[in-house]
């Protein structure tokens, strides 16, 4: 018989492995690709829900502070009117027309009026004055009631001026000196002025923007609700709002009823709630595209798998090191993990260490076993002692986090800033019972840079706001100071200032020595006002302004002597003057009935001091002295003495 080779039985197993190992590679692979496009999809739809979160919950933040500056405009203009009225009884047309500014200034303003205690209009900003009472009104008979000075929101109501139209009336309680009910100034918002403001934004087709009274009255749905609805038994206020004035959650919407994602948040200082709904449909629309091709990728890798199959024999030593490679770099992060700069410790409820990681020899050089037993406060500096406790009383429950930064002491005795997160540890109802995980992170060198970022920023401020050559407070500043403080005092003084000569004494001495009397007229003028409520600016060029808030002409006309017969006394030499020295003319003026606005106060101020140059200078003059046709000017000379009156044609 022929002698046959014996079967070799390596090589059958062999093909049988090698076949089973490309067909569970197959397997496996296919199971990847279906397992990594699935957790991609689940962590693209977390993600998109959680920007969609973060944009509903940033957009409630924009509209809440819109609603709240919406009513605190109107509120200080209210606040004004009942000062005044509480005092005394303005002149109707006057007051009318006053009224009327307003309204016109506010756009949120559809009118503002006043009635007396019986209900009845007294003043309105509206061309006609309304005929109806408003004794029946709810915040009417609040503010009779309640001996309140808070602004007061009502629901919407209809317009009885204009039918067709639904408004927000805002309302303060006018109190008599003898603190006997007065009457109401009240002043209605438009609901067009909301819905126009939120039509702006893109929330879907049934996404939605809700402005809530803290009751649960609803006073703006947008879009258009059918009925006024009251949401006072709803979620938001009935659990949300009592944990948390911020919030987010999904709801079944009480107006269609459709699930939405919900941010909310109330208005700071008025009783306000605005809300962001969007649907959930609207916020994974993007995700539903792109889990669309992703499921064609996932298709055409698979193909790509069946065509590889055959390839994996080629590859098991590629592998083999790949998954050294994997491992080698896991172990790396393990030791990462196990040696992390932050310090974790374990507090009981008595404020005892319990545990302490090995990291906080490194940090802080200190010894973990030596502190283990210790007080958490014995190392804590005692000035920040109490914001560590603070940190630990907010905790409300176990997924909460507060955070706290404070110094803490080293090894050697010095401080470092760290930076410790609590957070509950165990959730019991006894209070012996409670634990609290902390991890601290070293802050020193961060702390340091805040530090300083923040002086540079301070001085920055500063810089922005002070004239270079003669460090009084710039023009810019000075009209911001003007327009608030015209708007506060009913009795407010302007003074300006410009030095005799200037011209001819840069070309006798030189634009630095220029700079210099500069900087000495400054130094005397913002001495005038250091320890008072005024300003000092340099108006520009050899010009300067004073400000001086709650002052009559009077006052001011006696500091623009001083002022002036300071300089005078500085004795700085100018040739170019007849009088040899360098002088001022000033010009005053004070706020009357007749002053239309600040403009027109620095304006007056401006003509007296043109007066002043014409006179001969080195003069103060004031503006109620001048009239159309005549200038009757009070010049004080250079002894002090005051001048004969006189009279001299008006020079326009």
């Amino acid at each position: 018989m022929p002698h046959r080779n014996p079967p070799d039985p390596g090589g059958p197993l062999r093909r049988v492995t090698s076949t089973s190992l490309v067909i569970i590679f197959a397997l496996v692979m296919t199971a990847c690709v279906l397992g990594v496009m699935v957790w991609k999809a689940l962590d693209a739809k977390k993600a998109a829900l959680a920007s969609g979160s973060s944009d509903i919950q940033n957009l409630a933040h924009s509209l809440s502070e819109h609603a709240a500056h919406t009513l605190q405009a109107v509120d200080i203009a209210m606040a004004g009117m009942v000062d005044l009225l509480k005092y005394r009884d303005p002149e109707p047309d006057r007051f009318n027309r006053y009224l009327a500014e307003t309204a016109k200034t506010l756009p949120q303003l559809r009118g503002i009026g006043v009635s007396d205690a019986s209900g009845n209009w007294t003043y309105s900003s509206l061309a006609e004055m309304p005929r109806h009472t408003i004794s029946d009104r709810n915040y009417f008979a609040y503010h009779r009631d309640t001996p309140d000075n808070a602004l007061r929101i009502s629901e919407l109501l209809q317009s009885r001026v204009d039918d067709q139209s639904s408004m927000i009336v805002v309302s303060k309680r006018i109190t008599k000196l003898d603190g006997s009910f007065g009457g109401v100034v009240a002043a209605a918002i438009d609901k067009d002025y909301f819905n126009g403001f939120y039509r702006t934004f893109q929330l879907g087709p049934d996404g939605g923007i809700s402005l809530i009274r803290r009751d649960g009255t609803l006073l703006i749905r947008w879009p258009l609700a059918d009925k006024s609805t009251n949401l006072s038994k709803t979620d938001l206020f009935a659990k949300h709002l009592k944990l948390s004035s911020v919030g987010y959650y999904k709801i079944i919407s009480p107006f269609d009823g459709v699930v939405k994602h919900l941010g909310y948040e109330e208005t700071p200082n008025y009783p306000m709630v605005v809300t962001v709904a969007m649907s959930e449909d609207w916020l994974l629309a993007e995700w539903w595209k792109t889990l669309r091709t992703d499921v064609i990728v996932a298709g055409v890798l698979l193909c790509m798998i069946l065509m590889l199959a055959a390839l994996l024999a080629l590859q098991f030593r590629f592998r083999s090191k790949t998954e050294r490679a994997l491992r080698e770099r896991e172990a790396h992060y393990r030791l990462l993990a196990n040696n992390i700069a932050d310090i974790i410790i374990l507090i009981d409820s008595r404020s005892m260490l319990r545990y302490v990681s090995q990291s906080v020899e490194p940090v802080l050089g200190l010894r973990a076993r030596d502190l283990v037993g210790r007080s958490c406060f014995d190392l804590v500096h005692a000035e920040d002692r109490e914001s560590v406790m603070q940190a630990t009383t907010r905790l409300g429950d176990v997924g909460s986090v507060s955070t706290v930064v404070f110094r803490h002491y080293r090894g050697d005795g010095t401080l470092a800033w760290v930076e410790s997160k609590f957070k509950l540890a165990t959730e019991t109802s006894d209070a012996t019972g409670k634990e609290f995980l902390c991890v601290i992170r070293d802050v020193t060198e961060r702390k340091r840079m805040e530090d300083e970022l923040t002086q540079l920023n301070h001085r920055l401020t500063q810089l922005a706001a002070t004239d270079g050559l003669t460090g009084l407070t710039n023009r810019r500043t000075l009209d911001s100071f003007l327009r608030r403080e015209y708007e506060a005092c009913e009795e407010i003084s302007v003074l300006l200032f410009d030095i005799d000569n200037f011209k001819g004494y840069n070309d006798t001495y030189g634009h630095q020595a220029g700079d210099r009397c500069l900087q000495a007229v400054a130094k005397a003028i913002g001495n005038a006002t250091a320890n008072t409520s005024g300003l000092s600016a340099r108006y520009g060029g050899e010009e300067f302004a004073v400000v001086l808030p709650n002052t009559s002409e009077d006052e001011a006309l006696k500091v623009a002597e001083s002022i002036r017969l300071t300089i005078r006394a500085l004795g700085i030499p100018n040739t170019a003057s007849s009088r040899g020295y360098v002088t001022i003319s000033a010009g005053v003026a004070a706020r009357t009935r007749s002053t239309l606005d600040e403009a027109a106060l620095v304006g007056e101020a401006d003509t007296a001091l043109y007066e002043a140059k014409r006179l001969g200078r080195n003069r103060s003059m004031v503006y109620s002295s001048l009239d159309l046709q005549y200038v009757e000017s009070a010049s004080i000379q250079h002894d002090g003495e005051v001048a004969p009156r006189e009279r001299t044609h008006w020079q326009a």
